[in-house]
C-alpha cells in the first residue's frame, strides 16, 4: 500500500513533535532501514493475498476489498491513540510494541488457516496493520534522531528508497510462494469437509510467508530493545485531537488532506485488482502467478518515479508537477480501460510511475506555511490515509455491478481531484 500505500512513500507524516538529544547509533540505522523495507513491503504483498483468498473463499470483487479495509482502517482507528501511546513510551519503546504487535498480527495467519474462515484473516489483517501504523508514527522521527541533522534528509530518503524496494520486491516473491499453486482444483468446487481442508492446505503458503516475517520482525524488534535507553530526555508536546481537526478549516490544508485519502484510496485499489485485471483473456490473460509477479512493475514504477521526480522538482513548481502526472495518470487509465492486450495491461501497471511523487507533494503542499501547527497537520494526513479503506471497496463493488474496466473510472475521478489540488495551490501559500 499502496502505501502503501505506497502505499510505500505514506510513511512520510507524523503526528509528533519531538525534542530531544540526537542520537549517533551507525547500527540501529540499519535496522530501521530494514524496518522501511519490512512493512513497505508488508503493505504491498496485500496485493498477493487479495487474488489467493478470493480464490479461496469463493469472494467478489467486494468482498476481497475487505482485506484492504480492515488494513487501512487502522489508520483512521489507531492513528491518534497510537501517537498519544509513543509519547506516553518514547520512539524506542513505541518502535517496540509496533514491531511486537505486528509479530502477533503474522502469528494470527496460523488459527485463521487453521480455522479456515475469512473473518479471522480479516481480523489478523487489522491487528498486523495496528503494528505498521504504530511503527510509521516512530520511524521517520527516529531516524532524524539517529545522527547528525546535517545529514538528516539523506537518511530519510535513503529509508524511503528501502521502503519502496520492499514494495517492489514483496509481492514478486509472494507471487511465487503464495501464489504458485499446484492445487487442481478450485474452491467452488468443493464443499462440506472438504473445503474446509483444501482451504486449510492452500493457506498454508500464507501463513508461511508471514511466520517469516514474524522471524524478521522479532529480530528487528530485539535489536531496537537494545537501543531502547539510548534517547535521553525525550519531550513531546501535549496536543489535543481539536488541534489538528481545526486546520481542516483552511482550504488549502483540508483540500489537500482529502487528496491523500483518495491518492491513497486509488493507489491501493489499482494495486488490489490488478492480478485480476491482468488475468482476465481480454487483457494479458495469464495464470495467477504470472500476473502476481508483475505487481512488481506497478510498485516498482513508483520507485524510478522517485528519482525522476526529486530531479524534475528542482526545476519545476510542485503544483504544476502534480497535475501534469495526475493528469498522466488519469490518460494511462483511460487507454487501458478502452484497449485490450498487451497495450491495456501495461498502461495500467505503469500508473504506478505516476503515482511516484503524488504523497510527498500532496503533504507539502497541503502543510505549507503550518509552522508550529505542522504536527497537528501530520496527524490529520495519518488518519486520511484510510482512503485506503475506503475507496477500494467502492472500486470492488463497482467492478461486480460493471467490470473491472468500467471501475476504473473511480480512480480516475480520484486523479481528477488532485490535478485540480495542483493548480489550486500552485502558488507559494
Amino acid at each position: 500500500m499502496a502505501l502503501a500505500p505506497g502505499l510505500a512513500s505514506s510513511t512520510d507524516p507524523q503526528p509528533i513533535e519531538e525534542h530531544g538529544p540526537q542520537v549517533d547509533a551507525p547500527g540501529l540505522n540499519a535496522f530501521v532501514f530494514a524496518l522501511f523495507f519490512i512493512f513497505g513491503g508488508i503493505t504491498s504483498l496485500n496485493d498477493v493475498i487479495i487474488p489467493k483468498l478470493k480464490e479461496l473463499f469463493t469472494l467478489n470483487f467486494f468482498e476481497a476489498s475487505l482485506v484492504q479495509f480492515c488494513f487501512f482502517i487502522a489508520y483512521a482507528v489507531v492513528g491518534i491513540p497510537g501517537a498519544r501511546l509513543v509519547k506516553r513510551l518514547g520512539y524506542m519503546r513505541g518502535a517496540v510494541a509496533g514491531l511486537v504487535t505486528m509479530m502477533a498480527g503474522c502469528l494470527m495467519f496460523i488459527p485463521a488457516s487453521q480455522t479456515a474462515l475469512f473473518p479471522m484473516f480479516l481480523f489478523a489483517y487489522f491487528v498486523l496493520a495496528t503494528g505498521v501504523v504504530l511503527v510509521q508514527i516512530v520511524a521517520n522521527p527516529l531516524i532524524s534522531l539517529l545522527g547528525p541533522e546535517r545529514t538528516t534528509h539523506s537518511r530519510l530518503t535513503f529509508a524511503q528508497a528501502f521502503n519502496s524496494a520492499g514494495t517492489t520486491l514483496f509481492p514478486y516473491v509472494g507471487a511465487i510462494l503464495i501464489l504458485g499453486s499446484l492445487a487442481k482444483v478450485s474452491a467452488d468446487e468443493l464443499s462440506g469437509a472438504q473445503l474446509a481442508a483444501y482451504r486449510t492446505a492452500e493457506s498454508q503458503a500464507i501463513v508461511h510467508g508471514y511466520l517469516g516475517l514474524a522471524a524478521a520482525l522479532a529480530v528487528v524488534a530485539g535489536v531496537v530493545w537494545l537501543f531502547r535507553n539510548r534517547l535521553k530526555g525525550e519531550k513531546h508536546e501535549r496536543t489535543s485531537l481539536a488541534d489538528g481537526l481545526a486546520l481542516l478549516k483552511r482550504p488549502r490544508f483540508g483540500y489537500g488532506a482529502a487528496c491523500i485519502f483518495l491518492y491513497v484510496g486509488a493507489e491501493v485499489a489499482i494495486g488490489s485488482f490488478i492480478v485480476s485485471y491482468l488475468m482476465q483473456p481480454d487483457v494479458l490473460g495469464l495464470g495467477e502467478q504470472d500476473a502476481g509477479k508483475l505487481i512488481s512493475l506497478y510498485w516498482g514504477g513508483a520507485l524510478v518515479g522517485r528519482f525522476i521526480g526529486s530531479a524534475v522538482l528542482r526545476f519545476v513548481s510542485p503544483g504544476l508537477t502534480l497535475s501534469t502526472v495526475a493528469a498522466g495518470a488519469i490518460t494511462l487509465i483511460l487507454i487501458s480501460a478502452n484497449s485490450t492486450g498487451v497495450v491495456a495491461g501495461y498502461s495500467l501497471l505503469a500508473v504506478g510511475l505516476m503515482n511516484a511523487i503524488m504523497f510527498p507533494t500532496i503533504f507539502g503542499l497541503a502543510c505549507e506555511k503550518l509552522g508550529p501547527r505542522a504536527a497537528d497537520g501530520s496527524g490529520i494526513i495519518n488518519v486520511a490515509i484510510a482512503g485506503g479503506a475506503i475507496i477500494p471497496p467502492l472500486y470492488g463493488a463497482l467492478a461486480d455491478a460493471t467490470s473491472l474496466a468500467v471501475a476504473l473510472a473511480l480512480p480516475a475521478a480520484c486523479y481528477a481531484i488532485i490535478a485540480g489540488f495542483g493548480i489550486f495551490a500552485r502558488k507559494p501559500a
